[in-house]
């Protein structure tokens, strides 16, 4: 039978479908991706993770079977053959990051199982998620910030395609935004006099980050320059034929800024929100507002943010005290 919908794999890389013969778990993951996307309002890019990762499972899985794929072989499955799988994607070659995300991912999709009645496996729960190395985030300076801003206004090739990039990026830096929440904003999320921005975040979860004047003043200046109708309900950031801007086009231009700047790889568009934060706590500002601003479900993400702190405290400290 055909696959369901939400299901089947989009990869030119692997151009052979995965063809679920069992028409009852078919329906199951169906259902788990209706879910997501209905109910848990899971962001597009981040389902079509979760599609490429139980696809890679069950793919495995069915090989490593050498049979039909059902509902009931998912419910048998013993630790070993979790671990066989572990095995697998640590032999392709993945970060420890993308195997812990593909784990989250299979367990997400067998507790979901479990609360439906759909099926039950409690083998899942012996396996552990591969240590992670610690990661801190890498902000940039307050200058190289404002620098990556200036320059990709400077090397479009067109004048409003600079003001795009510009505005943009100062929203990102200004507002804390992630570039998907960014790229989401329509003309009517800014009101003509409010200081203040309605951001749709992770979940469907909305929160109100405040707006500066010089935001404010970089998207207006876009608005004013961009060749495309800008209706209330549309995107507000268009790429050059007039569509939404892709977020690919976006980090492909911080590229370019950052290599006219000699700044490292990890200057992103993401770098962006992390300076948001870090300068936002070197300058004294509050962790738990901070918290809100970013949309964090849990402070002890935010708090990350102080180690980058305490960090540039101890570098100064020995490049500066006598006795360092």
């Amino acid at each position: 039978m055909a696959e369901p919908s939400g299901i089947k794999s989009t990869d030119p890389a692997k151009p052979h479908a995965f063809i679920l013969e069992d028409a009852r778990l078919a329906a199951v993951l169906s259902d788990w991706m209706r879910w997501l996307e209905d109910e848990r309002r899971v962001a597009a890019h981040t389902i079509d993770g979760y599609r490429r990762d139980i696809l890679e499972f069950l793919t495995f899985i069915q090989h490593h079977q050498g049979g039909v794929l059902t509902s009931e072989s998912l419910a048998s499955l013993r630790p070993a053959e979790f671990r066989a799988w572990l095995a697998k994607r640590i032999g392709d070659g993945l970060k420890r990051t993308s195997i812990a995300r593909a784990l989250s991912v299979v367990r997400n999709f067998f507790r979901w199982c479990e609360r439906n009645n759909r099926l039950t496996n409690q083998a899942i729960l012996s396996i552990r998620t591969p240590r992670l190395p610690h990661a801190v985030p890498r902000p940039l300076s307050p200058d190289d910030a404002i620098a990556v801003i200036e320059t990709a206004q400077k090397i479009a090739d067109e004048p409003w395609v600079g003001l795009r990039d510009a505005a943009l990026f100062t929203l990102l830096y200004g507002c804390g935004l992630r570039i998907s929440e960014a790229l989401a904003l329509t003309p009517g999320h800014f009101g003509e006099t409010s200081d203040s921005l309605i951001v749709d975040g992770k979940g469907g979860k909305q929160r109100m980050v405040p707006v500066l004047f010089v935001v404010r003043e970089a998207v207006v200046a876009y608005v004013k320059a961009c060749p495309f109708m800008l209706a209330v309900g549309q995107a507000l950031f268009r790429g050059v034929r007039g569509g939404p801007l892709n977020p690919g086009v976006a980090q492909a231009r911080m590229r370019l800024a950052r290599g006219q700047l000699g700044l490292p790889d990890t200057a992103t568009p993401h770098a962006l929100r992390h300076s948001f934060a870090t300068h936002l706590l070197a300058g004294g500002g509050d962790l738990r507002a901070i918290q809100e601003m970013l949309g964090h479900a849990s402070l002890s993400t935010t708090q990350r943010y102080t180690e980058v702190e305490t960090d540039r405290l101890m570098a100064e400290y020995r490049a500066t005290h006598p006795r360092a």
